[in-house]
C-alpha cells in the first residue's frame, strides 16, 4: 500500500501550525524528525503523526507484557511534547521501515584483552565506521596503545604513539556522513598514559582531530599530586604491576596544561575516572563484561565494551501548576507517575532495540559481499544486541530545568532553586527505579541481576536510605535495568518542547534575530550588511516562556517594546539575572554536584566560566596608557562595553567600536578605522593585536600594522608576531 507523502512545505505549514507559528521549531521537526525515506519523501505531516506511530509500537511491545499501557495512553503521554519525549535516534527510528538503523544514539566500544596491535587498532576503526552509518555517535578509549618510541617487534621498530591513531579516528568520523551531518565521536585516555600529554595538546593544532571529542581519565592520585604539587607516575601498560615503561611527571604543570587548553578550544573534557567507576551501578558486574571504558561522545553516559545507550527526556516545566503566579507549585504526584511510565516505556524500547538490531543483521546477510568482508559488521551487531539484553540499560532524562525554576517563582542559581532542583531529581530517582523493580515483577529482572554485588555502591545506598521499603522489593524482586537515568544534552528537543535545554539556565529571556531583507525593496528595513553585502532586518525575540510569565502578570506579548522596556520587564521577572551568562559558575557547579547524587550515569551541562582577564592583559595595558599611548577596542559584538564591564577593564580602553556603530565585519576594515576615528588618529600611526586571520586582514585593509598573536601568530600577513601580550611592551623598545 503506498502511503502518502508530504511536500516540504506541506509539512513545514502543518507544524507551524503545530507549533503556533514558531518557525525554528517547525523546521526542526521537518528537517531532523520526520519520518522519510532514502530518497527524501516525507511521510508525517506534523509531529502529531509522528507522535501517534511511536504509541503505536510501543503500545504493540506492551501487549508481550501484564497491564499493558493502550495507545491513546502513550499518546497523551507524548501529545505535544508535554510530558515525554523520547529524544533522538527513538524519535526518529521506532516506527521508520524505511531505514535499517539502531534506535540507540551512542556506543562505546573496545576489544577485550591486550588490544595493542595493528589488527586491534584497525578493526576498532572498522567498527566505529560501522555504527556510525547506522546513526550512531561512538566512544572509545585510546589507554590500550603504547606510547610514542616503544620497541614493537616489526618493521617500523618503534611505536608511533597516540596522536597518529587519534587523526585517524577523527579522519573515519569526518567521512562517514549521515545526510551531510558526520558523525559523533569520544576518544579517551588515562592521564596515567606516558602520551596523555601529547593527547591534551593533539587539539590545539589547528586541523588536526577536528572529527572527534577527547576527554582525559583523571584519577584521585594525579589529583592529590596536582594539589599538593607532587609528582605522579605515569606508566604503560597502565594498570599493569611490572609496567614496561615508566616515568615521574610535574602533575600541577599538567594539569594547568589541561585547564589552559580547555579555555583555548574547548577541550580537552575531564573524567573523574575513579569517582565514576565507584559511582557507577553496572561496574558492579564488571568481570561480567559491564567494566566502563569510556563514554558516548556528549560524556553523559559512561559505558561498558558494546553497550550503548537510548535516551529519553521528560519536560519538568509540564509539572508546574499555576506557573509564574504566586499559586504556582510543582505536582511530585503526576510527576512519580510519569517517571514510572517513561522507565517502562524505556525498557519497552530496549525490546524494539533488539528488533532493529534483528533487521541489521538481516540487512547484512542479503548483502552481496563476501562473508569475510561481512563478518566484522556482523560481530559487531551480535555483541551489542547482548549486552542490550544482558542489561536492558536506560537513559531517563530531564529538560526545562530553567523554566520549570522560574515558573515557580524561583532564580536560577540561588540556593533556594538547587534545593528545588535537586528534591525533584530525588524524587525522579526513586520513582524510576521503583518502576524497575515493579518491571522486574512482571518481566524479569536483567539477566545478571545480583543484589549482593551491589550492596555497597554509594548510589543504591543512597536510594536504600532514601527509601527502605523500594530496597526491600528490590531484594525480593530485583530490577529489571542495570541503570536508569542520565541527563543528556536536549539542544533540539527543547526547541521543539519550546522550553529551556537540560538543567541549564535560560541563555537569553530576550534577544535579537536577523532575517535576510532585499535591500531594493523599498518596504524593507535594513539593520545590518554582513561582510558579504547582504543585508538584514534585526527583531525582537522572547523566550516562549518569559511571554507565558508576561501574559501570566498581565503584560502584552504583542506590542511593540523599545529596549529600555524590554529590560524593565526583565529585570520584574525571575528570569532577571538568571541567565547562562549571569548565573555565578560555582553555585551552578554545587547544583550539579547534587543533582549527581542522584543520576546513575552523568550529566550533559555547560559551565560558563567568568570571562577574567589574566593579570599580564591587566598590566601591559595599564603600563601603554603610562607610556602615553591611546587604546581602542575593536569589535563586532554588539556586547564588547557589557563583557569589559564584567571584567573591570571598561575604564582601560579610550574608545570602543563596536557592533553598534560598524555596518560590516571583519575583515571588512571600518570597526578599526571607526576606531582610529574615535581615537583621532590616523591609521597608518595605528597597531591592531588580533588572534585571528579575519581581523589581520580587516586591519591590513585599513592601512593598520597587524600584530598576529595565538592563532594568528602563524599568519604570515601579520606584520609582528608575538607570543603574549606582554610582549608588547617591547614593540617600541
Amino acid at each position: 500500500m503506498d502511503r502518502k507523502t508530504y511536500t516540504f512545505d506541506e509539512a513545514f505549514k502543518a507544524s507551524l501550525d503545530y507549533f503556533t507559528g514558531d518557525e525554528l521549531a517547525a523546521k526542526v521537526w521537518v528537517n531532523k524528525y520526520a519520518l522519510k525515506d532514502a530518497f527524501g519523501n516525507i511521510y508525517e505531516e506534523s509531529p502529531n503523526d509522528m507522535h501517534h506511530r511511536l504509541a503505536s509500537e510501543i503500545a504493540r511491545v506492551e501487549k508481550k507484557y501484564p497491564n499493558p499501557l493502550s495507545e491513546q495512553e502513550l499518546f497523551d503521554l507524548f501529545d505535544h511534547f508535554r510530558y515525554i519525549v523520547p529524544q533522538g535516534s527513538p524519535m526518529t527510528g521506532i516506527g521508520n521501515d524505511y531505514q535499517i538503523a539502531s534506535l540507540s544514539n551512542c556506543f562505546v566500544i573496545g576489544l577485550d584483552g591486550q588490544a595493542d596491535s595493528y589488527g586491534a587498532i584497525i578493526r576498532i576503526d572498522e567498527e566505529q565506521v560501522q555504527l556510525m552509518k547506522r546513526r550512531g555517535g561512538v566512544g572509545h578509549d585510546l589507554s590500550h596503545i603504547r606510547p610514542k618510541g616503544s620497541p614493537v617487534k616489526n618493521s617500523a621498530l618503534t611505536s608511533t604513539g597516540l596522536v597518529p591513531f587519534m587523526e585517524r579516528y577523527s579522519n573515519s568520523t569526518r567521512e562517514v556522513a549521515q545526510d551531510g551531518r558526520r558523525g559523533a565521536l569520544m576518544l579517551s585516555v588515562s592521564i596515567k598514559h606516558p602520551d596523555s600529554e601529547a593527547f591534551i595538546d593533539a587539539k590545539m593544532t589547528e586541523g588536526k582531530v577536528t572529527g572527534a571529542n577527547v576527554s582525559v581519565k583523571i584519577d584521585d592520585d594525579f589529583m592529590n599530586a596536582a594539589v599538593n604539587g607532587g609528582t605522579y607516575k605515569q606508566q604503560y601498560p597502565i594498570d599493569s604491576d611490572s609496567p614496561v615503561y615508566v616515568k615521574d611527571i610535574d602533575a600541577s604543570g599538567l594539569w594547568k596544561k589541561i585547564i589552559h587548553n580547555a579555555w583555548k578550544s574547548a577541550e580537552p573534557g575531564v573524567l573523574f575516572w575513579d569517582t565514576i567507576l565507584r559511582e557507577s551501578v553496572p561496574d558492579c558486574y564488571a568481570d561480567l563484561g559491564f567494566r566502563t571504558v569510556s563514554t558516548n561522545p556528549c560524556g553523559e553516559i559512561p559505558l561498558c565494551p558494546y553497550d550503548s545507550c537510548r535516551l529519553l527526556a521528560i519536560n519538568l516545566y509540564s509539572y508546574v501548576v499555576n506557573p509564574f503566579t504566586p499559586d504556582a507549585y510543582f505536582d511530585y504526584d503526576l510527576f512519580k507517575k510519569h517517571v514510572g511510565l517513561a522507565q517502562r516505556i524505556m525498557d519497552d524500547i530496549i525490546d524494539l532495540e533488539s528488533e532493529k538490531i534483528e533487521m541489521i543483521l538481516a540487512k547484512i546477510d542479503s548483502d552481496p559481499e563476501s562473508m569475510e568482508v561481512r563478518q566484522t559488521e556482523r560481530h559487531l551487531w551480535e555483541k551489542i544486541q547482548r549486552k542490550t539484553l544482558q542489561g536492558r540499560r536506560t537513559g531517563v532524562g530531564i529538560t526545562a530545568e530553567g523554566d520549570m525554576i522560574a515558573a515557580l517563582g524561583l532564580r536560577y542559581g540561588t540556593e533556594e532553586a538547587t534545593d528545588c532542583a535537586e528534591l525533584i531529581q530525588k524524587t525522579l530517582a526513586l520513582a524510576a527505579y521503583r518502576s524497575s523493580v515493579m518491571l522486574a515483577k512482571e518481566r524479569g529482572a536483567f539477566e545478571i541481576f545480583d543484589a549482593k554485588r551491589e550492596e555497597k555502591n554509594p548510589f543504591i545506598n543512597r536510594l536504600r536510605e532514601a527509601d527502605p521499603a523500594l530496597y526491600e522489593d528490590m531484594l525480593k524482586y530485583g530490577r529489571r535495568n542495570i541503570a536508569c537515568l542520565t541527563i543528556a544534552p536536549t539542544g533540539t528537543t527543547s526547541l521543539m518542547t519550546q522550553t529551556t535545554s537540560g538543567i541549564e539556565p535560560v541563555f537569553l529571556p530576550v534577544y535579537k534575530r536577523r532575517r535576510k531583507v532585499n535591500p531594493n525593496d523599498s518596504e524593507a528595513r535594513v539593520d545590518f550588511v554582513d561582510e558579504t553585502g547582504d543585508a538584514f532586518e534585526e527583531y525582537i525575540v522572547f523566550h516562549h516562556k518569559f511571554v507565558t510569565w508576561m501574559q501570566a502578570n498581565g503584560y502584552s506579548a504583542s506590542k511593540k517594546y523599545t529596549q529600555e522596556e524590554v529590560e524593565e520587564l526583565v529585570a520584574k521577572s525571575p528570569y532577571y539575572k538568571a541567565t547562562s551568562n549571569d548565573v555565578d559558575w560555582l553555585q551552578k557547579v554545587r547544583m550539579q554536584g547534587r543533582i549527581q547524587k542522584w543520576v546513575d550515569h552523568s550529566i550533559s551541562v555547560t559551565i560558563n566560566l567568568p570571562a577574567d582577564v589574566t593579570e599580564d592583559v591587566r598590566r601591559t595595558l595599564a603600563e601603554l596608557h603610562n607610556r602615553g599611548y591611546k587604546l581602542a577596542l575593536g569589535s563586532s559584538s554588539k556586547n564588547a562595553k557589557f563583557i569589559l564591564e564584567k571584567v573591570q577593564l571598561l575604564d582601560a580602553f579610550d574608545a570602543i567600536s563596536d557592533g553598534t556603530n560598524i555596518t560590516k565585519s571583519k575583515p571588512d576594515p571600518e570597526v578599526f578605522l571607526r576606531a582610529a576615528e574615535f581615537l583621532g588618529e590616523k591609521p597608518e600611526d595605528c597597531y591592531v593585536v588580533e588572534d585571528a586571520y579575519a581581523g589581520i586582514d580587516a586591519a591590513k585593509s585599513a592601512g593598520m600594522q597587524a600584530v598576529g598573536i595565538g592563532i594568528a601568530a602563524g599568519y604570515a600577513a601579520a606584520d609582528v608576531k608575538i607570543q603574549s601580550f606582554g610582549e608588547l611592551l617591547t614593540l617600541g623598545a
